[in-house]
């Protein structure tokens, strides 16, 4: 019989070290992004992908399902918020076709985890 370990911290879900690379991706790329935007998209995009590893990170922490779930959920939102940041970034020509397709690999990665964490956080309430 094989034994579950049991998760003690956020940074063992696979969901939020996903989430982490992506964050880690969107700070690399807006480094190099016009200085007029530094207020505006970088910022909002580095916020929205921050957003989800700490509604993950916060999700993780509460007691209820019900709390967890509505975290998780946040997350999904700010991954979605993210998508439209890319796109944007793209169309402006701040990140070339190969960069867009490199992050949006990642955020479809963190989107199904997400997905499936929700999910899964549902069959318990």
């Amino acid at each position: 019989m094989v034994e579950k370990k049991q998760i003690s911290s956020f940074t063992e879900l696979i969901v939020w070290q996903e989430g982490h690379k992506l964050v880690l991706m969107i700070y690399k790329q807006t480094k190099v992004f016009p200085a007029e935007e530094r207020f505006s998209l970088t910022d909002q995009m580095k916020r929205a992908s921050m957003s989800v590893t700490n509604n993950i990170a916060e999700g993780f922490g509460r007691k209820t399902y019900k709390d967890k779930l509505h975290f998780y959920y946040q997350s999904f939102g700010s991954i979605s918020e993210l998508q439209n940041q890319m796109i944007i970034a793209r169309d402006l020509k701040y990140i070339s076709s190969t960069q867009y397709q490199q992050l949006l690999t990642q955020q479809i990665i963190v989107s199904k985890l997400l997905q499936g964490i929700i999910k899964k956080t549902q069959t318990f309430i």
